[in-house]
């Protein structure tokens, strides 16, 4: 969430953050370079500030909530509006930055994040694609859980504040993107589960505490005493999480096109089926409370002024919670789109569209003369304030002491244990993705290797493991230290100064230790210099000249070489694909702290790789299209291909879900429907309706004429055998193709997904759950959801099973 470029309007808020930056290293110097012992600041200090009706905890949060706002005055109220919220002396609320971020493992990114204290690193995660590639909704959870653990003990310390603005659930649309790697990837379906898992947790529904204790469990059933309640008191929250970009968010900077400025023109049937569905499973069923609204505007308004998706997520959706705007996006409004007319009309417009706070300073210093000038009234305040301090509230943040709390037991001894540490390199072995293995040449017998020649610019350093969104790594390890510990004689050279490859000064040498080593190993791909916030790939190909030194490489070694592949956006190397020399591709992604060794156990035989791209890899000729085109279906009357594996036309370098494995799996479809009937399931009137369709032939009925789409479900049981020699985990993917009885249809879409264990020659039986309302359905032009009539088609691997849905 970095801000715009600076403007004449902006250099009153960068000036504010830099007397905030000039405080912090006041406090670092004063602290002599120690760890700072802090305590975090609370509300409701015993004897002066506890008596007020906001500290009684026998009311309820709204009763609590609206007392606090009674008291402010209109100056205090306007001073809330901040992710800086101020101070309140004379009620003994201490001043609250909203600011924090937890990607993948608490980040340095937000200004109410510091590791000068007590805690000095955390656990860091693979970054959320690679994680995502484990398609293992247990595995989110988990993640999701420890990251909590660690942000409320760091701010039981006075390191971190209770609001986070993560996850990042915008589809990964387009593989130029800079951020596609924050995000789970391009399917619709897999980011909604990811955000539910990922929120659910880190807002506290795995801890299992009684009051006197701690504790916390890594399990797929997960129960949180209390939690579920009728009462708005069953509303805690551990920590708060947000789901960002609120809507169709995923382009920094492209020719002239600029994130801060960029319309994106969506279709009413991309929102339905492809840019929405994440948002509202994050609210429905993850119960986030935050969400973030982007820079860019919506179909000519801007983002954080679409004022009817925020009463579709209260209304519709269920939301309760606070709205955020990213980071001075309204000033933006004024100062890069022009879309109103002073910063006053900013401020007036956001408040009275529903949004809450503002990460910025726009709403600090405009809303009293926005008031002044009738542009917005203070009961829009006092709504944002309901927002703010109900979810405080939730938080704990008026019950006392924290440290006395549910939570209060949290300390340093939960940071980077070894019960997190093992999770994160479970998460990186999970995440890793075979992409090539030809004549098996991958696991390497570690007892064969006599040499090993690791080439590479990233190879020796630990700095761009994280990817994006990174805080300071408990024990961050090298990929040439993770492969030394399974072979004594390494040879390294970096081939390439730097990720960008501007010089081959460095092939001589990397060329010279490959011509002896018995084997080789060459990492390439990307880093944060190709891809990151801000910044767009121009290209899909490796940078400057990595292709000539893998290529260059692959020739002179004795065998085959083994190529590793780094960064989260896709990339297009077919020539590597297609070189004999080359027999096995890896792409690891930015794997986090315990990337290097999830690497070495899987190339040397100690973990069998079970990832799946959790994208479309596309060739460079994809570049042609405009990334400002934000059209997913294809349309051939002016060559566009279409986006993301259930629109895209063109070909393809590697597709969603591919993913190898040391063993081979077959599937059986042990029971599912093939036939089912909805005669009787219809509204009343709804007959007319369908007739017109297409004379007397049905084709679809529409979700919302249909009473009970519960008695449409039902189960799928596939048996998946491991016919190989190796044990493993196996990703199975459900597809269904449904009938094209509308334009855009979806070529398939993934309909359920499992990752299972299996043993060697050992089978396993998995059920999906199938909802043909929600599963089966697609969205028309209309953006109105259809459940097509006729033959539909479920997949899993090569087999095929038919399904008929049919009326009467």
């Amino acid at each position: 969430m970095s801000r715009p470029f600076m403007s004449i309007q902006l250099r009153e808020r960068i000036l504010f953050r830099v007397l905030q930056l000039i405080v912090v290293v006041n406090v670092i110097a004063f602290s002599n370079s120690k760890p700072v012992l802090n305590k975090p600041d609370f509300p409701c200090k015993p004897p002066h500030f506890d008596s007020y009706p906001f500290c009684n905890t026998s009311l309820s949060i709204s009763t609590r909530a609206k007392s606090l706002i009674s008291l402010l005055t209109l100056q205090e109220k306007i001073q809330q509006l901040s992710d800086n919220a101020s101070a309140i002396p004379r009620l003994g609320i201490p001043a609250y930055e909203w600011w924090s971020e937890s990607l993948h493992g608490i980040a340095s990114n937000g200004p109410g994040v510091n590791f000068n204290g007590t805690v000095s690193s955390v656990t860091s995660f693979p970054q959320v694609l690679v994680s995502a590639a484990s398609f293992n909704r247990s595995l989110w959870s988990n993640i999701g859980s420890a990251v909590a653990v660690e942000a409320r003990a760091m701010y039981n310390l006075g390191q971190a504040g209770l609001t986070f603005w993560a996850p990042n659930i915008n589809i990964f649309r387009d593989p130029r993107w800079g951020r596609g790697q924050e995000t789970p990837g391009e399917d619709p379906m897999v980011v909604s589960a990811y955000a539910v898992e990922f929120v659910k947790s880190f807002q506290g529904e795995n801890w299992k505490s009684d009051d006197g204790g701690i504790g916390f469990g890594f399990r797929e059933k997960r129960v949180l005493k209390g939690f579920g309640e009728e009462s708005d008191r069953g509303d805690e929250l551990m920590l708060s999480a947000c789901c960002k970009h609120l809507i169709a968010y995923d382009l920094e900077k492209w020719g002239n096109f600029s994130r801060y400025s960029f319309n994106a023109m969506i279709t009413e049937q991309d929102t339905e089926d492809t840019f929405q569905p994440p948002f509202r499973s994050c609210i429905e069923q993850g119960k986030a409370s935050c969400i973030m609204c982007s820079y860019n505007q919506v179909n000519g308004v801007p983002a954080c002024l679409r004022g009817d998706l925020f009463q579709k997520a209260r209304n519709e959706w269920g939301f309760k919670g606070y709205i955020t705007s990213d980071c001075d996006a309204v000033a933006t409004i004024f100062e890069y789109q022009n879309y109103t007319k002073t910063h006053e009309d900013s401020a007036a417009g956001v408040l009275k569209a529903g949004m809450d706070i503002n990460c910025g300073t726009c709403m600090l210093r405009h809303t009293q003369s926005a008031i002044d000038k009738g542009k917005v009234q203070e009961k829009d305040i006092d709504r944002a304030l309901l927002n703010l301090f109900s979810v405080q509230l939730r938080l704990g943040l008026f019950n006392g002491d924290p440290r006395k709390g549910k939570y209060g037991k949290l300390g340093p001894d939960d940071v980077c244990t070894s019960e997190h540490k093992k999770l994160a390199l479970d998460a990186a072995r999970q995440g890793i993705v075979l992409l090539k293995n030809d004549k098996k040449f991958l696991p390497l017998n570690k007892n064969a290797v006599s040499s090993l020649a690791i080439i590479g610019p990233l190879v020796n350093n630990i700095s761009q493991m994280g990817g994006g969104y990174t805080g300071i790594p408990c024990s961050p390890k090298s990929l040439l230290r993770g492969l030394e510990a399974y072979v004594s004689k390494t040879h390294y050279a970096s081939g390439c100064h730097d990720v960008p490859c501007n010089s081959d000064a460095g092939f001589h040498e990397a060329v010279r230790i490959a011509k002896k080593a018995d084997f080789v190993i060459v990492v390439a791909g990307l880093d944060l210099t190709q891809e990151t916030e801000d910044r767009d790939r121009v290209s899909l190909l490796l940078p400057g000249q990595q292709m000539s030194l893998v290529t260059s490489v692959a020739r002179t070694s004795k065998r085959p070489v083994i190529l590793v592949l780094t960064g989260g956006g896709p990339l297009d190397v077919s020539f590597a694909e297609a070189d004999s020399q080359i027999s096995s591709i890896l792409w690891i992604g930015y794997p986090g702290e315990a990337g290097a060794k999830a690497l070495a156990e899987i190339i040397f035989g100690d973990f069998n790789p079970g990832g799946r791209l959790p994208m479309t890899w596309y060739p460079e000729s994809f570049t042609k299209v405009p990334m400002n085109d934000m059209n997913m279906r294809a349309d051939s009357s002016r060559q566009y291909p279409g986006r993301s594996y259930r629109f895209y036309t063109g070909t393809q370098v590697y597709g969603f879900g591919h993913g190898l494995s040391y063993t081979n799996y077959s599937y059986k479809f042990l029971s599912a429907p093939s036939e089912l009937t909805i005669s009787a399931s219809l509204k009343a009137g709804s007959d007319k309706n369908i007739l017109q369709q297409t004379g007397s032939r049905l084709d679809y009925v529409h979700i919302d004429e249909v009473t009970s789409c519960t008695s449409l479900r039902f189960h799928v049981q596939i048996s998946v055998t491991n016919a190989g020699d190796v044990d493993g985990s196996h990703v199975v993917m459900l597809f269904a193709r449904v009938p094209k009885v509308s334009q855009g249809t979806p070529e398939k879409q993934l309909i359920g997904f499992d990752r299972v264990h299996t043993v060697a020659k050992g089978s396993k039986e998995i059920s999906f759950g199938v909802d043909p309302c929600e599963q089966l359905s697609i969205a028309n032009k209309h953006g109105r959801r259809i459940l097509p009539l006729g033959n539909h088609v479920l997949m899993v691997g090569e087999l095929r099973h038919s399904l008929t849905i049919e009326t009467y």
